[in-house]
């Protein structure tokens, strides 16, 4: 897992490289004191947070509709096979002993996800980085499914990508939930893996979630918007609607910028002079 956490950050960003004696890695100066990755135009970039069966997915497919915006689902196929096992299962199953590797993993692939370029304006993103430490990995520790040693370790390699790495953050849209009504969402959709999630583990969930975005117990990396995921599929349009103007706002500057402005006959004269 090193290594090939390793190899990642050297092909994207160029970190580290190999020793020409061996396979030990060694750290490049730092370029100009910027962050890596933070040269070029960057996309409005959007996570989309909440708790397990908030709606995340049905949200970004709200978004389909418009072709300058750039969707990232969570990573979930890539938990679920790597390299032939299935970490999230094992996880979930076993969390004292697979918490670490998984969330190495998820560090791993959100980065990954973060990191993608893409010329559209807006890019989508299903969670990230930043509610993966502050929600899933401190849950893991209250728990005592990640020993103190373990959690120290991620929050090293936390540190490390957030002063060395730049992640793009415009909007956080959070899409809030009771913690019961995605219980019966997740039993509904009945996922394999999350057949042993008790309703006690949505609500610890979901008192992080609102610690971090709405009470601000954690730094929020952008302003949040918040909307009702509670309302059922018959009524949510309505409330996804409602996100549209912030999510878009690029989209619409940039065609308002390529499109003429209409002005009156006497005003049109005024400036031929």
């Amino acid at each position: 897992m090193v290594v090939k956490t390793c190899t990642f950050l050297c092909r994207s960003f160029g970190v580290l490289r190999y020793s020409r004696f061996g396979r030990n890695f060694h750290t490049m100066p730092p370029i100009a004191n910027e962050k890596l990755g933070s040269n070029g135009k960057k996309p409005f970039t959007v996570f989309v947070e909440g708790n397990i069966g908030s709606g995340k997915t049905t949200f970004l497919n709200h978004f389909q509709k418009f072709d300058d915006v750039c969707l990232l689902t969570e990573p979930v196929e890539k938990w679920r096979n790597c390299g032939g096992v299935n970490l999230l299962d094992l996880m979930y199953k076993e969390s004292h002993r697979w918490a670490m590797p998984f969330q190495t993993y998820v560090t791993l692939t959100m980065l990954d996800m973060h990191t993608f370029k893409t010329d559209k304006s807006v890019k989508l993103m299903e969670r990230s980085l930043f509610s993966a430490r502050n929600c899933f990995v401190e849950s893991m520790l209250a728990s005592g499914s990640l020993h103190r040693g373990m959690y120290n370790v991620l929050q090293e390699w936390y540190e490390f990508i957030t002063c060395n790495i730049h992640i793009q953050a415009d909007l956080i849209v959070y899409l809030q939930t009771s913690p019961e009504v995605v219980y019966e969402r997740m039993k509904q959709r009945a996922r394999s893996e999350e057949s042993c999630v008790p309703l006690e583990y949505l609500k610890e969930l979901h008192e992080l979630h609102e610690n971090w975005l709405i009470h601000g117990a954690s730094p929020r990396p952008a302003p949040v918007l918040v909307l009702n995921a509670d309302l059922d599929l018959n009524t949510i349009g309505a409330e996804y609607k409602r996100s549209e103007t912030s999510i878009l706002k690029p989209i619409l500057i940039e065609n308002t910028n390529h499109h003429a402005i209409l002005t009156s006959p006497s005003k049109r004269a005024k400036t031929d002079y």
